[in-house]
Formats: C-alpha cells, sequence, structure tokens
C-alpha cells in the first residue's frame, strides 16, 4: 500500500455512534475521492465500524485513531484497521504500532517530540492540535531544521484552512471532519457527504498551486 499521506490531500477523522452508517458513509466518502478513512476510538461502535467498512467497503482503507494503549492498538487491527494513528507517542505505544505491522502515525506537537520519532526511524507523523499548537507557522518553522519529515496537521482544520497547510513543502496531507457535518450524519445524507468529499478531494490541486 503506498503511505496513507499519499491517498488523498485529506484524511476524514469519524467519529461513529452507531455502526450501521459506516460502510454508507464510507462509500460516500470514498466516491468523493478521500479513499483513507480514520474511524477514531472514541465510541464503543468503532471496532465494529472498522470492521464494517474493512468488510464492506472494498474501495475504502479504513484506519483506527485515538490510540493510546497496545490494547487498542491490538483491537484496532484485529478489527481490520490498515493504518494507525495516535493523538501524542510514548516509546511503549510506538513499539506497539510498529508491531501491529501496518503504517502509523504518531502524534507530534514540538520538535522534540519529532527528533525523538527521528530517532526511531519514523517520518511521517500526525501534527496535533495543528491549530491550537501553532498551525502552518510552526509547521514551516519545522521545515527549515527537520525537512525530512512529512506531516498530516488535525485538529482545528476546516474548508477554509486546509489550502494553506496543503500549501507547506512538509504537509502532505490534513486530517478533518468538515465533510461530515453532524446534521448531515444524523440525516443519513449521504450525498451531501459525498459532495463534500469531493470537494475536500479537490484541495490537493489548489494547494500544489500554492507551494
Amino acid at each position: 500500500m503506498a503511505s496513507v499521506l499519499d491517498l488523498a490531500p485529506v484524511l476524514p477523522v469519524v467519529v461513529l455512534d452507531d455502526p450501521a452508517d459506516a460502510v454508507p458513509l464510507a462509500r460516500a466518502l470514498v466516491a468523493g475521492g478521500l479513499p483513507a478513512i480514520e474511524v477514531t476510538l472514541r465510541t464503543p461502535a468503532a471496532p465494529e465500524a472498522i470492521r464494517a467498512i474493512a468488510d464492506g467497503v472494498p474501495g475504502a482503507v479504513v484506519g483506527a485513531g485515538t490510540l493510546l494503549t497496545p490494547g487498542q492498538v491490538d483491537l484496532a487491527v484485529g478489527a481490520g484497521a490498515r493504518f494507525l494513528v495516535s493523538p501524542g507517542w510514548t516509546d511503549v505505544l510506538v513499539d506497539a504500532m510498529r508491531g501491529a505491522g501496518v503504517p502509523f502515525l504518531p502524534g507530534v506537537s514540538t520538535a522534540s517530540e519529532v527528533v525523538g520519532l527521528l530517532e526511531r526511524g519514523v517520518r511521517e507523523m500526525k501534527f496535533f492540535p495543528a491549530e491550537a499548537a501553532g498551525g502552518t507557522a510552526y509547521l514551516r518553522s519545522l521545515y527549515g531544521p527537520l525537512p525530512q519529515v512529512r506531516f498530516c496537521p488535525t485538529g482545528g482544520i476546516g474548508a477554509d484552512s486546509a489550502s494553506a497547510y496543503l500549501a507547506l513543502p512538509n504537509v502532505a496531507c490534513v486530517g478533518g471532519s468538515w465533510m461530515l457535518p453532524a446534521d448531515a450524519v444524523a440525516a443519513r445524507d449521504w450525498g451531501r457527504v459525498e459532495a463534500l468529499a469531493r470537494a475536500a478531494a479537490g484541495l490537493r490541486a489548489v494547494g500544489a498551486r500554492c507551494r
């Protein structure tokens, strides 16, 4: 599999309360051009939702987010997650994610955390919480001393700010949930989700013109 960072300019961050919504939601995202989907382990429905997407949506590359413990890593991979995402990292958590045998994006918000992961051979990371941790200005500053790192910033990013992140040379994609408005998900308006996903998928070209 290609790096999850290269599958689309936006990585949808999904929180599901009803696993029955997982397959139609994922199909809408894939149809809109966003095949990589991060289902966060913030609800009891998450493992079942991951399994449903893995089994029922061939075009999707489903991953698990908000991983905090080795036990959650095992749970996610057992459910069919093809990549793993954490909001931060420890040696124990990185060892567990690496041992799972699938790609992973550990979270960082400081230069020291980035250097710590580089020492462990990790060069693809989640930058979280992106807006609160310094946004595009901070990531631009990191590029000078740390050009070998590629980031997926997540946290507070929306349709209006995503292109500014994607224009940075060390940002490969961004994470967000703006293409999944709560009212559309509650109404199961998958057509609206697909349209918003298609607009998000088109951000790559916009970001490329800004570089």
